[in-house]
């Protein structure tokens, strides 16, 4: 890695090897993709407000997700079958989460069985993420088999009760062709094994209420965290019904195509759940390690990376993901240092400016 590589660099070398379907397997968002750019671009409104003159020779990036510490405060964000993209899959993935000392969030749509994952990286910090289905018995099977190993919380989908208008089932289907679709997760359940990609489609609940909160609390002692919330009403909702985490989410703009970005929408749910002891972090648009440190003044405690990852794993598995999350790394701590943040404590509003009318015209 030069010291020049930036996650850019990245991207453009895994679309010069990757079939014209895997990048847009990647790349897609519902509708126009409003979403998609503003995640990116509203990071880029935000102005950071340098302290000087400060001792930074000693910089401790590390953090704590859920109780469980990390050397930096950037995870692995859930996303399904990445098999599509390299061979290796998620176990690729979570063997370079383990090695850099950060976390995985396995998608329930992923290639490989949790218990593949637990296998191959039984040191690592992992998550499991699911959405809820009209058979609740799927689900109650699988958060048990979670427990059973050592995964240390369930992220759940709040924001797809059906699937958004997209070019998604075309490229899945062209993918499907080449790879065919195989749910890890579903293998030890009575769901009979499928052969198409419409599975996911079929099995997702769209009556769900607050009340699967409630229910997966009744079923597992892990910590809930609740991912796609937008709004302060929905993040007190989701503080009512005991989730101990909230993932500020659109879905990387694959769901509802004209919502806030992130970045955006991270500040009105922070103060939403302040003086809970509820945990929140945002995902979508993080390309910097300046992103990073934008999103934790504004009150996140880590950042979850989506895209990024499957371009590291598709240009070069194990080790592309590495590079993405070392690129991040070293490019969070130099901007810790040069607005004078010697731990991620000392992170807060100050850093931050939101107004800037030198903003630059997006």
């Amino acid at each position: 890695m030069t010291d020049r590589e930036c996650l850019d660099d990245l991207e453009a070398s895994a679309r010069q090897i990757l079939s014209v379907s895997a990048i847009k397997y990647i790349s897609n968002s519902s509708d126009r993709g409003q979403t998609d750019t503003d995640n990116i671009n509203a990071f880029r409104r935000i102005r950071l407000r340098p302290r000087l003159m400060r001792d930074v020779s000693r910089r401790d990036t590390s953090t704590t997700i859920l109780g469980h510490k990390v050397s930096f405060p950037i995870a692995i964000a859930p996303t399904a079958l990445h098999h599509w993209v390299h061979p290796g899959g998620e176990r690729l993935t979570a063997k370079a989460a383990e090695s850099m000392d950060t976390g995985m969030v396995l998608s329930m749509w992923s290639g490989s069985s949790l218990e593949d994952i637990a296998e191959c990286s039984p040191s690592g910090l992992r998550w499991l993420h699911i959405t809820p289905l009209s058979n609740r018995a799927i689900i109650k099977q699988i958060v048990y088999r979670a427990e059973n190993n050592g995964y240390k919380g369930i992220f759940v989908t709040l924001d797809s009760p059906i699937k958004a208008k997209s070019g998604t089932p075309l490229i899945v289907s062209k993918l499907y062709r080449r790879t065919p679709v195989s749910y890890g997760h579903f293998k030890d359940t009575d769901v009979p094994l499928r052969t198409d990609h419409n599975l996911d489609i079929e099995l997702i609940d769209n009556t769900i209420t607050w009340e699967v909160i409630d229910w997966l609390r009744s079923i597992t002692r892990l910590p809930i965290v609740g991912k796609g919330i937008l709004t302060a009403e929905d993040a007190r909702e989701a503080v009512k019904h005991g989730v101990s985490g909230i993932l500020v989410s659109n879905h990387g703009g694959r769901q509802l195509d004209g919502v806030p970005a992130t970045i955006d929408a991270l500040p009105e749910v922070v103060e939403a759940v302040k003086g809970t002891g509820v945990e929140v972090y945002i995902d979508g648009g993080i390309r910097l390690g300046t992103d990073v440190l934008k999103a934790l003044a504004l009150g996140a405690r880590a950042v979850f990376v989506g895209r990024p990852i499957l371009w590291g794993l598709g240009l070069d598995g194990e080790n592309g993901v590495k590079r993405v999350l070392k690129i991040l790394q070293e490019e969070f701590d130099i901007a810790m240092a040069l607005t004078g943040c010697r731990s991620v404590e000392e992170i807060n509003a100050s850093v931050v400016r939101r107004d800037c009318t030198c903003a630059a015209k997006l």
